[in-house]
């Protein structure tokens, strides 16, 4: 029976993924590929909340409408999101030429940081394109939205912070009273491992939003296209009131 809610958070360590039951927390571990998180939890997970973007752009320069409305409502935290790299650029080994892809594509340069995640975007692209039943339980989601929707107002520091790991845990805790003890077994479950703290609460806030709990599961933008392949593009969150309205 599906009865798990997962937040997953791709650092360079790996996948990390946050499990809840609807009762609360259940465990925390690490994945070396994607692959072996779905062959987990394919036949119990009801809802996997991913912090990578799923749903690319073949060409063109318009971008996501997601990330355009994911910025508008995070005000000074709007640098968190960035513009994931067209489909071919993701299939890139060196950021060189994954720049030239990407500007023959779309008129448009390539971060750094959006090229370092590029391996993460690729291994779930072809996942969802590779499994159909994965793609009715991953959905895209970004951890500072939903602190966001958690907050009902932009936070106002940086997630790598003292005053950022702060504001998150009030944001944990006003939501879920039971947050900090979340937050402490799920980073003792990421060990010895390179996994930071910001990467854990980003998982956290991603598994209490994928769980059944007070508020909607909404998405940026309300009516989300889909890509070229079928897959929506669209960033998820939990609120009792939608962020922006179509």
């Amino acid at each position: 029976m599906a009865d798990q809610y997962i937040g997953v958070d791709w650092s360079r360590d790996g996948w990390f993924a946050v499990v809840f039951t609807k009762e609360g927390f259940d465990h925390a571990e690490l994945f070396d590929e994607i692959g072996h998180l779905w062959a987990t939890y394919e036949e119990t997970a009801s809802r996997i909340l991913i912090d990578i973007p799923i749903g690319l752009i073949e060409s063109g320069g318009e971008g996501r409408a997601c990330d355009s409305a994911a910025r508008s409502v995070l005000g000074s935290r709007s640098a968190s999101v960035f513009t994931p790299p067209v489909r071919e650029a993701t299939r890139k080994r060196r950021y060189p030429a994954a720049k030239r892809v990407n500007e023959r594509k779309s008129g448009k340069g390539l971060s750094k940081q959006a090229f370092a995640i590029s391996d993460g975007i690729a291994a779930v692209d072809d996942l969802l394109r590779n499994v159909p039943e994965a793609r009715t339980t991953f959905a895209e989601s970004h951890p500072e939205v939903c602190f966001r929707a958690f907050a009902g107002e932009p936070l106002q520091y940086s997630k790598r912070t003292a005053g950022g790991y702060a504001e998150r845990m009030r944001t944990l805790v006003s939501y879920d009273t039971s947050a900090a003890p979340v937050v402490q077994h799920a980073a003792e479950a990421a060990g010895g491992s390179d996994v930071a703290i910001d990467d854990v609460l980003d998982a956290v806030v991603l598994a209490y939003t994928a769980r059944p709990g007070s508020g909607s599961l909404r998405s940026l933008p309300p009516n989300p296209p889909v890509d070229g392949k079928g897959l929506p593009m669209q960033i998820v969150y939990r609120a009792t009131e939608p962020l922006m309205t179509a």
